[in-house]
């Protein structure tokens, strides 16, 4: 696969929040990926419903499972009906960021052993290239190694430092690990919007959302808006390699899906004028 083969097959990460809709309607044709995530306040329920809605619009949804969202055993099951009437065939499951559980599931190892045999074609796990605060790099390791029984693929979480990305793919093959990786990287976005979006939920979320997401708002303050460019220029040399089983982008948008679409567009049109790889310059540093 090339680059402009994986941008055009890019996932798009969503928060449900009101005017989300029509920002995703507004700007992806149908059949574009869309995920949408998994609030630790609103949970499952609301995921569910957003994703019923793409789904009936046409888009292929990825509806996020946080773990510590799920009421119960019985609970999973209606999620996993309620995917089934609306044609959704995959489904990402996360822990959570929930600091109590609501049911039966601390993790997603937990949730991944009851999804095994619901006829979901497709599940994907969460990776941490820069590491997690309440878990070490090793714990980390053998989990994902467990997941590997039952998930199809890895995305990354967000990332600014392409580098350590590829670290993290070196250090899970090495392991043996040999799932698919999406890469997470925020889309195009503007410091007005991120700050928009960190007021309107709730006192508790906007703190958990800022302390996630804390280096784009770090390099957003130091101006009006941020794009992806730098990250997608370093990671293109390793594109290709079976080495690293690179399966396409996870964008995080932060609900800017206009900007963060025709900053993709944009991308994918100059590449396939240009008819070379964009990261020259990035191969030399790669090689060095």
């Amino acid at each position: 696969m090339t680059l402009p083969e994986l941008l055009e097959r890019a996932r798009f990460e969503v928060i449900p929040m009101s005017g989300v809709s029509e920002e995703v309607e507004g700007n992806l044709p149908a059949g574009s990926v869309v995920t949408v995530t998994c609030s630790p306040t609103k949970g499952a329920d609301v995921t569910m419903d957003l994703a019923e809605r793409f789904a009936a619009d046409g888009y292929e949804v990825v509806p996020h499972i946080s773990a510590r969202t799920v009421r119960s055993r019985d609970h999973l099951q209606d999620l996993v009906g309620r995917m089934s009437t609306a044609g959704i065939r995959e489904v990402f499951v996360i822990g959570g960021d929930a600091a109590e559980a609501a049911g039966p599931y601390r993790d997603a190892g937990e949730v991944l052993a009851d999804l095994d045999g619901a006829g979901l074609e497709r599940i994907g796990v969460g990776g941490y290239p820069e590491g997690h605060p309440l878990i070490g790099d090793e714990v980390l390791l053998d989990a994902l190694a467990q997941k590997e029984k039952v998930a199809d693929y890895v995305a990354t979480q967000i990332c600014f430092a392409p580098g350590a990305v590829i670290d993290w793919i070196e250090r899970v093959r090495e392991r043996g690990i040999s799932l698919p990786v999406y890469l997470g990287m925020a889309g195009s976005v503007k410091r007005r919007k991120l700050l928009e979006i960190s007021l309107r939920v709730g006192v508790g979320d906007s703190l958990r959302y800022l302390t996630k997401h804390g280096n784009l708002v770090t390099r957003l303050m130091r101006r009006s808006g941020y794009t992806p460019d730098e990250f997608v220029s370093h990671v293109e040399p390793f594109i290709g390699n079976a080495d690293y089983g690179i399966a396409g982008f996870h964008v995080f948008t932060f609900n800017q899906v206009g900007t963060t679409e025709r900053w993709r567009r944009g991308l994918v049109d100059a590449y396939r004028r240009a008819d070379r790889p964009l990261a020259a310059e990035a191969e030399d540093d790669a090689a060095s």
